[in-house]
């Protein structure tokens, strides 16, 4: 066996409190509909408008993981993550003096999500490498703190926006970001060799020469199956978030302060559901994952097309699936990678990956979007939403397997 040997209760555990912390900051953009209402209220604009900074974050977020993916390695975790955290931080606080939506999509959208986007991949890295053995589970916890986020600082940033106002909200996080994540960034460093975890016996001799670059990972077909298997997962998942509360508020008949409670509740889920699918990845192997992360989305679309007024239950339990799904694939996908392609060029090798993030939140926004106001309810989405599912277990039953290492 090549590499370093650690024992199983080494210091590793430690890196994994540190990301989730970061993480927990970078995915407090999950909480812009605490700003939503009181932007438009002050921009005088309508909900298409202010969505948009959010909807750019989304894609400046997925496009600007590859763009960085292939800086990790060079220069290691902890500079990555304090460049991109501290470019997060300008974001926020720059969003502070905005006096336009545009401003605000450039500052809040561009450039605090490119800023996640840079930051992203290096403490999920760290987690990937130093945890071999477990490296599902590890991811998944460590990205815990992104899908948590809402959860937690979504009643922080509200009362900062009712004590102070969304603009002096924006300056107080921004500059809280800059000193948590650049503090929390300092410990962060890759394992010096690659690790044999002591006691382990799982090693497969063909998996340790398994180091793909990226070059050689595009020419497989595991490749596109994993890229269209996120794209489903993500699209379906985005579209759910996105649609949470209306969906209370129009089909089940909630008042608004209900529903943003439920909001609330499904952030959980969708937490808890990458350390879940990051650990069934490990133990199954990420084809047997997707297909069960398939047919719980089938399940819970069942379920929400059989809900109507009144029904707290039934929607409350779709809802929580299609937000355990979401956390779920942003641990099945970066997981895989390390599975199918090695742990050598892992982050640039999931940075190429995470554009199909970008390409689900797009196509899932238009997607419901469109088919409320052709067809007049939320319901309808739940239609697609079954032929993606089934669609996505026929590719991750033909084309997930292990790559063949050409000689």
């Amino acid at each position: 066996m090549s590499g370093s040997s650690i024992s199983k209760g080494n210091i590793r555990w430690l890196y994994i409190p540190l990301g989730l912390i970061i993480f927990m900051c970078m995915g407090t953009v999950y909480a812009w509909s605490v700003f939503r209402k009181p932007i438009e209220g002050i921009f005088n604009i309508g909900a298409t408008e202010s969505g948009l900074p959010y909807m750019f974050f989304l894609v400046f977020y997925a496009i600007s993981m590859p763009i960085a993916g292939g800086l990790i390695d060079k220069y290691g975790p902890r500079v990555m993550t304090i460049v991109g955290g501290l470019i997060v931080s300008i974001g926020w606080i720059l969003s502070g003096f905005a006096s336009n939506i545009t401003i605000l999509i450039i500052t809040y959208g561009i450039i605090a999500g490119g800023g996640v986007g840079i930051a992203y991949g290096a403490p999920m890295a760290v987690a990937a490498k130093w945890f071999p053995d477990k490296k599902g589970l590890a991811v998944g916890l460590t990205l815990g703190g992104f899908g948590l986020s809402p959860f937690v600082t979504a009643p922080v940033a509200n009362w900062l926006v009712n004590f102070y106002g969304p603009f002096q909200t924006f300056r107080i996080l921004g500059i809280a970001f800059a000193i948590i994540i650049t503090v929390l960034a300092l410990p962060l460093k890759f394992p010096e060799k690659d690790l044999v975890v002591d006691g382990d016996d799982t090693e497969d001799s063909t998996l340790a020469e398994r180091n793909l670059d990226a070059k050689a990972m595009l020419k497989t077909s595991t490749f596109y199956g994993l890229w269209l298997c996120f794209v489903i997962g993500t699209l379906v998942g985005l579209m759910a978030i996105g649609i949470s509360s209306p969906v209370a508020e129009e089909v089940v008949k909630l008042d608004a302060s209900t529903a943003a409670f439920m909001v609330s509740f499904f952030a959980i889920f969708n937490g808890i559901g990458r350390p879940i699918f990051g650990g069934v990845t490990d133990k199954l192997n990420p084809k047997k994952a997707a297909i069960i992360s398939y047919t719980l989305i089938v399940l819970a679309s069942i379920l929400i097309l059989n809900t109507g007024e009144g029904n707290v239950f039934l929607y409350g339990l779709a809802f929580a699936i299609f937000w355990l799904n979401l956390g779920g694939w942003l641990a099945i996908a970066p997981a895989a990678t390390g599975i199918f392609f090695g742990a050598k060029n892992y982050s640039k090798n999931y940075g190429f990956l995470f554009t199909a993030y970008g390409v689900g939140a797009v196509l899932g926004n238009l997607l419901a979007g469109k088919l409320r106001d052709i067809l007049g309810s939320y319901l309808y989405t739940f239609y697609p939403t079954i032929g993606l599912a089934i669609l996505g277990i026929i590719i991750a039953s033909v084309m997930l397997k292990e790559p063949k290492i050409e000689n």
